[in-house]
């Protein structure tokens, strides 16, 4: 094995392309990637002292940690320098054909895109948007079916989005931003401009052999193999108002834009009365407001109550195991 590859990220939301630019991007003779690495998220997180709930203690485990990186001859510096050294090592051995470049699409990376920024200076950085209404009613498509499910991911829609919007403004001048939208309708030239970004020859018929791209894994997005996502659709773009035309989505997704505020979405490249004015111009549906009041409900009681820990309780309950409290 050669040089370590240089790391390309990809930063977005889930459903937000990321998974198209990906396949494009690793349809360059220059360029290695594997469907979704994650392993930096566990690893970053040893220094975080939140959010983690097992069955040891989290917190003094970071604790420890800390104590241990302070005996170093460079401290904190030097644990990052030697979790940046393995990383890098993954990347090159996942490059079959010693690739000058690895892409890494996570989409949960944008819990610790600042720590990612940190660890790999010399990385190369994309932050890909998606109208985020568009993106929450591809979730809805692609995991269940058409019915309410967004609960389980508002720590991508909330957290992760206001973490990548505040990232894309303080990395501007080393980072490359893209629309989904403009990936779609104008290909051609948004691959162009990221290709400079990395000083690499742009290609066109990489917009024929991306199709040819795949991964093996059992994450990703779920459509990527199919023969249906072999070319651009331009459908994509206009069908997520008609997935939200009910009365509790509509009024979720305008909260939600409120909450995002015109600030951040005019960051993103989106006009805030723009997106509300064309959720509004679509015919109203009553076709799935008794599902959607019981699964906003029960999306409230899952955040709240943390239904998934007390089903594996009780599942350990009926196995005979003691149970230990998630510290």
């Amino acid at each position: 094995m050669g040089e370590p590859p240089t790391p390309i990220f990809i930063f977005s939301l889930p459903r937000a392309g990321s998974t198209l630019l990906q396949r494009m991007l690793a349809a360059h003779d220059a360029i290695a990637s594997a469907p979704e690495p994650t392993f930096l998220l566990p690893l970053l997180y040893t220094l975080k002292d939140r959010d983690i709930y097992a069955a040891y203690s989290h917190e003094l485990v970071v604790w420890a940690i800390e104590d241990f990186a302070a005996t170093l001859p460079n401290g904190r510096a030097d644990y990052l320098a030697e979790l940046r050294e393995m990383a890098l090592r993954l990347y090159g051995k996942s490059a079959e054909n010693d690739e000058p470049y690895f892409v890494d699409k996570t989409p949960i990376y944008s819990l610790i895109v600042d720590d990612i920024v940190e660890l790999f200076p010399d990385a190369r950085f994309i932050f890909l948007w998606r109208n985020p209404l568009a993106a929450v009613a591809s979730i809805m498509r692609s995991f269940s079916n058409g019915k309410w499910f967004v609960y389980q991911f508002d720590i991508h829609f909330y957290r992760g989005l206001f973490n990548l919007i505040d990232a894309s403004q303080r990395y501007a001048d080393r980072s490359c931003t893209v629309r989904y939208e403009d990936l779609i309708a104008q290909p051609d030239a948004t691959l162009q401009s990221i290709f400079t970004y990395l000083d690499l020859p742009f290609d066109a018929t990489i917009l024929e052999r991306f199709v040819d791209v795949q991964f093996e894994g059992r994450f990703g997005d779920p459509n990527a193999a199919k023969s249906t996502y072999r070319t651009l659709r331009r459908d994509s773009l206009d069908r997520w108002p008609r997935d939200l035309a009910s009365p509790l989505r509509r009024r979720w997704c305008h909260r939600y834009l409120r909450t995002i505020g015109a600030k951040r979405l005019a960051v993103m490249g989106y006009d805030l009365d723009l997106i509300s004015a064309e959720l509004n111009a679509t015919p109203r549906t009553f076709r799935h407001v008794p599902s959607d009041a019981w699964r906003m409900t029960y999306g409230w009681l899952y955040r709240t109550i943390e239904l998934r820990q007390i089903k594996h309780k009780l599942q350990a309950v009926r196995r005979g195991e003691r149970l230990y409290l998630h510290q």
